[in-house]
């Protein structure tokens, strides 16, 4: 699996969320996970999660860690999987920055610090892949609506490291997944 961490800062709008969108802007062929900072500002227009279209619940955050992973060959109840098992990644690597006895909780797809949101998170079925989108807030203020952040609530500084750390973690965990699949015999 691919993986990337994108060193200029991009805007999140939502249309980033595309099939090919990794492979047109980035170069990387077939299942791949990349990361960047920037501004998260998703109209409702371009809302892939229909309980937020009904709530009229608009994203914006003023800065974001934001993740967006392609993975082909799959359906989306396993893409959905994938998602959750990265939110359990992206849990465990910001522990790893914070001190001993912090908590952060997961509730299904998303992550909560001090009973703010930390994430938004969606997974959804294109033609021909599952596409995840995971943001992260580094600055909770001005959000959407009541938010922890990276650097404002945890006062971590170094997000470029974090990011790092979060997509070789999750391209190694779905490079040993497929690894691990070739070592059994079959059951009969």
């Amino acid at each position: 699996m691919h993986s990337k961490f994108i060193e200029k800062e991009i805007k999140y709008t939502g249309s980033e969320l595309a099939p090919h969108w990794i492979y047109k802007n980035f170069h990387l062929q077939g299942d791949a996970i990349v990361a960047f900072i920037g501004e998260c500002d998703v109209k409702i227009t371009e809302m892939v999660d229909i309980e937020d279209v009904i709530e009229n619940s608009p994203i914006y955050s003023q800065k974001m860690l934001n993740f967006i992973i392609e993975h082909f060959n799959i359906g989306l109840v396993e893409g959905v999987v994938r998602q959750r098992l990265l939110m359990n990644i992206i849990r465990e690597q910001i522990l790893k920055y914070l001190p001993k006895g912090s908590e952060i909780i997961r509730d299904g797809d998303d992550l909560f610090y001090n009973g703010k949101k930390l994430t938004v998170s969606i997974a959804g079925k294109s033609i021909n892949s599952v596409l995840i989108h995971i943001g992260i807030n580094i600055i909770s203020e001005n959000a959407a609506i009541e938010a922890s952040g990276l650097t404002s609530d945890m006062g971590l500084k170094n997000i470029y490291d974090l990011g790092k750390d979060i997509v070789d973690a999750y391209a190694q965990e779905c490079d040993n997944m497929l690894l691990a699949s070739t070592k059994v015999r079959g059951i009969l």
